[in-house]
Parts: C-alpha cells; structure tokens; sequence
C-alpha cells in the first residue's frame, strides 16, 4: 500500500508538468518509557506517517525545484499536495546542479538484519521491566549509588517506501531498541553522574539490562572525588565512547554540503595524508544490523562501502547527488532524507578500523596524562578544524589510574590531533551508527587550574 501511494504521487506530479520527481513516504511506531527508582516517570507512544514529495521543473537554465511533506494521506489531502509542489517548484528559481542521479538506482534490495518482524510486537510492559531490571543494578550495586536520572528504555519501527520518475521504487523496514541507564553516585557531599547505553537493531542483541546499569553505576562510582589538574600539554587517551566523537566531527567535514559551501578544514586535500598512518576509517551503508544501514541511500541509489581514510590518506568524500554535481563527481551512495526535507549527505555506519593496543596497553604506555570519559559542549569549528571541549576522566600518573578529574578543557586543532595519533586500540565500542576503538594522541593541550 505504501509504494502505491508513493507511485500514484509520482504519476500525479508528472500529469501535472514536472519533468522528474521523487517520493518518500515514512511510516514509524514509537514507544519510550522511563523508570527513575521504583516510579515509572512516562510511558509515550507515537505513531505517524508522513509522505514527502520533490518536483522538478524544467527552466532555461537548470532545473526549478520544491519540498513538501504531509501526514495526511487522505487521497484528496495527498493530490492537493502534489499539485501544490509543482506550482511551487515552477516559482522557484532555477538550479543548474538540481535534479534526480542519471541512473545506477539499487538493484538489489539484500536483507541487512534491520528488523526481527516479530518484536513489533513486544509489549510495553517488557521495556518497563527491562527499565527497572536497569534501574535496580545501578543502584544495587553500591550504596554510594543514591539516585539517578531515569533508565530509560525505547522501540521504534519504521516502513520506508521511495520511489522516483525514472522508474525506481523500493521499500524496507528497520527497528531500533535501546536501553539507558544515568545513576547518580554520592560521597562526602559530591554528586558524580554517568551514564551507559545499549542500541541494537534486536532486542536479543541489547546488553542484558542489569549489566547496563551496574556499567553506569560503575562509571558514575569512579568520577567520585574529582579535582582539577592544573594546565599542561600531555598524552590524550579517549576510550572508545569518547573517540566516536572525533569520528563525527571528521563526519561533518568529509560530507558534501560542507565541501560545496567551503565550510571544511579539509577542503582541496583528497589524496592527502591527513592522519596518522594507524588511521583508516570506513563508511559502510550495508554493515549488517547497522544502525545506520539501509539498501538504499535518500535518492535510490545502492549504499555501499566507502574507505574515507586509508592509512592516514583522504581517500573519499561522502555525498549525495546534489554536491557530487557541484563538486564535479560522482555520488558515493550517501544521500539522507527525510519526508520533507532535500537530500543531503551524510555518514552511514562510519567507524575507525581497530588497531593492535588494547586500552590497558596505552594506560600503561603512558607516564603522564589524561583518559577522557566524558565530553561536552559543541567546541568545534568545521570550517578551522580548532577543537575546544569540556572534559571529565581519570588523570594517569606513572602508567596507572591516579585518580578522577573534572572541570577540563581541551583543546587542539582536528587535523593536527589525527596526524597526532600514535595508538589505537583493539576493540570497536557500537553504540550508534558511529564507532571507534580507544585512541591516543601524543600531545594535546589540557586546560585547568
């Protein structure tokens, strides 16, 4: 029923005078629960479905071009929305890099592990009871854990149905199941929270709950008794939740928009060393169970594979067919869309490939330093690559664990603290669609007192 809404839209917008169109149409289910101690703290459930709609209209000089969405699927809710598209792409002005991909739509649909049909079903009171199971670990385990922010537990399904002019139409189905816990540790009169996730495409892939929280109660329990370090330039060690957030920060500035519009650090440099030789970093749309994973990409074409960096060395852009035509290239298969809004490049499963040292090995390695548990605050600048982020871990001291730290900064610049990578670690930490091992960089600033 889905992708005959979506070709009956698509039919319409042509009688209508647009030369070329696509269609999205996105149905979800979404149940979010939250237990804070024995209370359940809210229980929602969303359910929508929103059919999205772009309509291309032929000018002198490129092609005139209009978004709309709708979460009304009546038929004359749905008609009246076509022919209000392709009026407004006619009054649009006209865009020599606009249009639909010439060509190479997915082929082939394969089944990437995205949903187990029957967990659609699973009741509430399951991820209720999968919540407390959270809760009650966390604060068992230690009596300094007092309080907490909630475990929460969530489940969301959705039906993506796409289809284009050129005679493209596919479907598939995805599941996310995820599990939180955020227990609050006290001692002496200090409060110190943390937190732990677990996020799969299938519930029997969750970490069990009890480990999930005794995880966050045991992260929370090590920040207790936190100082200050006075500033210094010293080895940085980011565990593995913490060096995701480089990998997203390289994420925005390898993306298409980023690069069209200037607003990259690494603009110009494909095929330059830009990294350390220990980093390669992949891209892949087709990881099975990805939570970033679908067959197809925004606009229809095959997600794939793509190195990004290769031993250091800018190997590949990420981009949609918008910023491969103002770029002068060829999509990678990256396009990200929602019902109304245009396609845009973005990161799929991007992880960095894991190295030979385990995190023990680097605490080891070093005599002086910083392990980062946590970060905050956005502190980076795209277009400078200059980095800038709170910061709370473990200050190390002769090879070992001295003791907690908050209330630091650190700061550098991204290209610099890449080329500055001297570890990385064994094993890939998957809580979202972004992964990465431990890492170490040789040298970084680390403000304090």
């Amino acid at each position: 029923m889905s992708l005959e809404l979506v070709k009956s839209a698509l039919a319409r917008a042509r009688r209508r005078g647009a030369c070329a169109a696509d269609a999205v149409l996105v149905e979800s289910d979404a149940r979010d629960v939250r237990v804070r101690g024995d209370e359940i703290e809210f229980v929602t459930q969303e359910r929508s479905r929103t059919l999205g709609l772009r309509a291309f209209v032929k000018a002198p000089d490129g092609l005139r071009v209009a978004i709309t969405s709708t979460s009304d699927l009546a038929e004359a809710t749905a008609l009246q929305l076509v022919d209000d598209t392709v009026e407004l792409a006619g009054a649009t002005a006209p865009d020599p890099c606009a249009g639909l991909p010439a060509g190479g739509f997915a082929s082939d649909l394969p089944d990437l592990e995205l949903i187990r049909p029957a967990e659609r079903d699973v009741p509430i009171e399951a991820r209720i009871a999968d919540a407390r199971r959270a809760e009650a670990a966390a604060r068992d385990l230690d009596p300094r854990v007092t309080n907490s922010q909630g475990s929460d537990a969530s489940s969301s399904f959705a039906r993506v149905a796409f289809g284009n002019s050129e005679g493209f139409f596919g479907e598939y189905e995805t599941a996310l199941h995820s599990l939180v816990s955020m227990p609050v540790a006290a001692e002496n009169g200090a409060m110190q929270t943390d937190w732990w996730v677990s996020a799969a495409r299938s519930l029997a892939a969750l970490e069990e709950p009890g480990a999930v929280g005794r995880r966050a109660a045991q992260r929370a329990l090590r920040r207790l008794g936190s100082r200050r370090v006075k500033t210094c330039k010293v080895p940085v060690i980011f565990e593995a939740i913490t060096a995701r957030s480089l990998l997203s920060h390289l994420a925005g500035c390898v993306t298409g928009g980023a690069l069209y519009r200037k607003a990259s650090f690494l603009c110009g440099r494909l095929g330059e060393r830009i990294a350390s030789e220990r980093v390669t970093v992949v891209d892949d749309g087709r990881r099975l169970g990805g939570l970033g994973s679908r067959p197809f990409d925004g606009e229809g074409l095959p997600t794939r594979r793509t190195v990004v960096l290769e031993r250091g060395v800018l190997r590949s852009w990420l981009l949609d067919g918008y910023s491969a035509r103002k770029l002068g290239l060829a999509s990678t298969g990256s396009a990200s869309r929602s019902p109304g809004s245009a396609p845009g490049a973005s990161a799929t499963n991007l992880w960095l490939e894991p190295g030979d040292s385990s995190l023990e090995e680097m605490i080891a390695g070093t005599e002086r330093g910083l392990l980062v548990t946590w970060l905050f605050g956005p502190g980076f600048n795209a277009v400078t690559g200059d980095f800038s982020r709170g910061a709370a871990g473990l200050w190390i001291e002769d090879g070992r664990i001295a003791f907690p730290v908050h209330e630091l900064t650190i700061a550098g610049n991204l290209g610099e603290m890449l080329a500055g990578i001297d570890a990385v670690g064994r094993e890939v930490e998957w809580l979202g669609s972004v992964a990465a091992p431990p890492l170490r960089i040789a040298s970084l600033t680390v403000a304090g007192d």
